[in-house]
């Protein structure tokens, strides 16, 4: 398993904008089998910096995923929202590899 953890660098006047393209892109990470963990909205201390993480069984599911989104119309439309919006400036984006007992 991978799990892709990204860090995005917000415009604050643009969180309910940001919220509303996290969750575009849950249903769509599920949609093409991966396990969304959800985002991560700032509350206490920096407000322009948000979490969101999502799990695929290995890397090339994930190299699969992002092959695909960019042919998918939803994916592009969650694309096109956040250049529209322009909900967050920047993001990072890191692999981890979970332990579990």
């Amino acid at each position: 398993m991978i799990t892709c953890h990204l860090r995005y660098v917000l415009d604050p006047a643009r969180i309910k904008e940001f919220e509303h393209y996290g969750r575009l892109w849950i249903p769509l990470v599920r949609k093409f089998g991966g396990i969304h963990h959800g985002y991560l909205l700032p509350s206490e201390g920096a407000s322009n910096i948000a979490l969101a993480s999502f799990s695929f069984p290995s890397l090339a599911a994930y190299e699969e995923y992002r092959t695909r989104s960019f042919d998918d119309p939803e994916c592009q439309a969650a694309f096109r929202y956040a250049q529209e919006t322009r909900c967050f400036l920047s993001y990072e984006r890191t692999f981890f590899r979970p332990v579990f007992e």
